[in-house]
């Protein structure tokens, strides 16, 4: 195990910071930072729906996810930063956001999710994730307000989580570094019914060395401490931004 990995526990999240609603024209919006990894989150809603749900009364929810040229070390082209990794990232967001919202109870609306990544240093997709929660949570509470439907009766926590094993050592939220060395990687969505939490996705696979079944439960052990703690992150961010 290398001497990065040894410098901090291995059961902790990355320090978090957030800056609330840098956007003045998006309906939500939030500067979400794991460690040195740092993405804009942004939610903008359109009166209308793709043509393939027209008529349906039933919402729709999109996501993108792009890289910032500067966002990297050196320094990647957008043409670079913007290709095929980003498509699969950009599904990824869309389909958990939409496990996670009642879109027909919202009528023919768009809502736009837009992750830009400004700082990259590992774990940029679950960043993304988790912080398009949080920029959810505040679009939807504005656009609710004075609706006799709570919001927890239509949108559910969801955040997602890195894990990486290291000689079947379970380790968590992966920086750049760690994430390059690990034997195996995964990264873990999950979603709380009630006051369960439930697997929403999971991506993983062995980079170095096979992985046993018991050394990925303990992975899934993990995982559930991170999004645990990441929800009780994501209230608190939810709960200032509307106090």
């Amino acid at each position: 195990m290398n001497q990065r990995i040894d410098l901090r526990n291995l059961n902790e999240l990355r320090q978090i910071s957030y800056e609330i609603n840098p956007l003045s024209f998006a309906q939500g919006s939030v500067i979400f930072s794991t460690g040195m990894t740092k993405v804009l989150c942004s939610i903008t809603i359109e009166n209308r729906v793709p043509r393939f749900i027209e008529g349906q009364n039933t919402g729709w929810l999109t996501a993108e996810y792009s890289m910032l040229p500067g966002s990297t070390n050196p320094r990647s082209s957008r043409e670079n930063v913007n290709k095929g990794r980003s498509k699969e990232i950009s599904r990824l967001i869309g389909r958990t956001l939409r496990s996670a919202v009642d879109l027909k109870s919202l009528g023919e609306i768009t809502i736009n999710v837009d992750c830009d990544v400004l700082q990259a240093d590992g774990g940029t997709r679950t960043a993304s994730i988790t912080g398009s929660y949080i920029a959810l949570h505040i679009a939807l509470t504005n656009l609710l307000n004075g609706q006799t439907t709570p919001i927890t009766e239509i949108l559910t926590p969801t955040a997602a989580i890195s894990v990486g094993l290291f000689d079947g050592i379970a380790f968590l939220d992966l920086c750049y570094e760690e994430d390059s060395r690990a034997d195996s990687d995964f990264n873990i969505v999950m979603g709380k019914n009630k006051e369960t939490l439930e697997l929403v996705e999971i991506q993983g696979s062995a980079e170095g060395k096979r992985f046993s079944r018991k050394s990925f439960d303990n992975v899934l052990d993990l995982a559930t401490q991170g999004v645990s703690e990441l929800m009780e992150i994501q209230n608190k961010i939810i709960t200032e931004s509307i106090s």
